[in-house]
């Protein structure tokens, strides 16, 4: 059925581009979900540069969307829930209070490493000082490496048999799984 579908895709270039951008706008505005199956999609349907540069176009417009709807929410937000704070995470407080080339600094540090959810870092950047502009362009400057990297893999992962990449799917499955018993037991 997934061949079926890339199939039909494949031969709607345009829809497809759409349909992955708007995807990552999505993925940008719940701010938790994870993009790796949109990254899936898009570079098996597109190869590596083509997917890598509509990946890029998604990931900034879903910083872009996802940053004016919550500076829009916010003043809503912590009129419902005054005690609201970030999670104790320096680089996130400092953002809070930066602006200028301080904050677009700091957004593309955190786009950059792995395990701050960019939910949090445009959360943070939307109620902080920073513009739009400088949000969106640090945003996507610091994503692109990430981005890259995870591009490359896919494609490569995908030019593999399909048993090694169930193998790759159950390893990560149960990593993931052990990390999530580690992770209740240390709690």
């Amino acid at each position: 059925m997934f061949s079926d579908i890339l199939l039909w895709i494949s031969g709607q270039p345009l829809f497809a581009a759409l349909f992955s951008i708007m995807m990552n706008v999505g993925v940008a505005i719940t701010g938790v979900l994870p993009s790796a199956f949109i990254t899936v999609g898009t570079i098996a349907v597109f190869d590596l540069n083509w997917g890598l540069f509509i990946l890029i176009i998604g990931e900034a417009a879903g910083a872009v969307v996802s940053f004016v709807l919550y500076r829009k929410g916010i003043s809503r937000l912590f009129s419902i829930f005054p005690k609201i704070k970030n999670k104790d995470n320096k680089f996130l407080l400092k953002l809070k209070n930066a602006e200028g080339t301080t904050a677009f600094f700091i957004v593309i540090l955190l786009r950059i490493l792995p395990f701050v959810p960019s939910g949090a870092v445009t959360l943070t950047a939307a109620f902080s000082k920073m513009g739009l502009l400088s949000f969106s362009l640090a945003s996507t400057f610091g994503k692109i490496p990430a981005l890259i990297i995870e591009a490359y893999t896919i494609s490569e992962a995908l030019k593999l048999k399909t048993e090694f990449q169930i193998g790759i799917i159950l390893f990560v499955s149960v990593f993931f799984l052990l990390y999530l018993i580690w992770k209740r037991r240390v709690n």
